[in-house]
């Protein structure tokens, strides 16, 4: 299926991301996120020409919809979403939102994803948060994506939490994927001609911490990625869920024609 990665598997290990907190350990609360709706969506060309990429619709709803849905639904009930292409539109989208709380984050110049939200943090609290990509679009497996997230998520070994899914179970074009990781989820990139079985979903937390001694203005997360990796810090967990690889036109297509068929639904 173009435009879904599913995965079933749960556990320990690689194909469950880190292992099961111990009960000695208290699991986070989400209660504070981001959604990233400031690109421009070049590849999504034309349907971006005239409106910002997440607020194209699938399903009947708005992607940057489908974002905020997930994250009310895990319980967080402030939420920063940032804008810059079309930005009004982007406004208007979040206006009549009651859940979570939107704060809307303009930006006149595009900061990329680490800028945008290190522009933020005054508005995320200040314990571990959530950062979803606007058109980042998952349907939950057995249990919801961020809740397992939050019960993984140790402050004391962690950065950051990647939300990954299986490179092989991706038809799109997602080049040699992102990360690979060890058997507690520990993240690493490919080296050269190295292809890796893992997609990163655009769903992730993230803490504080981690922005210290960050580039001021326009920078990538990937900045802090790497330094995370480098310190044995970035952490990922397998999405057990369906996730839709949005990048051009026809992935909207597909994912739209998936989810008429009931192919998805039926699954989860």
């Amino acid at each position: 299926m173009r435009g879904a990665g599913v995965s079933s598997r749960g556990g320990r290990g690689v194909d469950g991301g880190h292992p099961q907190p111990p009960e000695t350990r208290r699991v986070i609360t989400l209660t504070h996120g981001m959604v990233l709706a400031a690109g421009l969506g070049l590849r999504m060309r034309p349907l971006t020409d005239a409106t910002a990429k997440p607020l194209l619709t699938l399903d009947g709803r708005t992607l940057l919809d489908h974002a905020l849905d997930r994250l009310a639904a895990a319980g967080i009930g402030q939420a920063v979403v940032n804008a810059h292409w079309c930005a009004d539109q982007v406004a208007a989208a979040v206006a009549g939102r009651d859940s979570p709380r939107i704060a809307l984050q303009r930006e006149d110049a595009l900061l990329e994803t680490g800028g945008g939200v290190a522009r933020a943090l005054p508005l995320l609290g200040d314990g571990p948060f959530a950062v979803a990509n606007g058109d980042s679009v998952w349907l939950d497996g057995p249990r919801q994506a961020l809740g397992r997230m939050a019960a993984a998520f140790d402050p004391a070994q962690m950065d950051a939490l990647l939300l990954v899914v299986r490179s092989a179970q991706v038809d799109g074009d997602i080049g040699r994927g992102d990360f690979l990781l060890d058997p507690l989820g520990r993240v690493r990139r490919p080296r050269e001609r190295e292809l890796a079985p893992y997609v990163f979903a655009g769903v992730q937390i993230l803490t504080p911490g981690m922005f210290r001694n960050t580039p001021g203005g326009k920078f990538s997360l990937n900045i802090l990625y790497d330094r995370a990796i480098d310190s044995g810090r970035l952490f990922a967990l397998v999405h057990d869920g369906v996730w839709f690889h949005l990048s051009t036109p026809p992935d909207l297509d597909r994912a739209e024609a998936a989810l008429r068929a009931g192919l998805v639904r039926a699954l989860f």
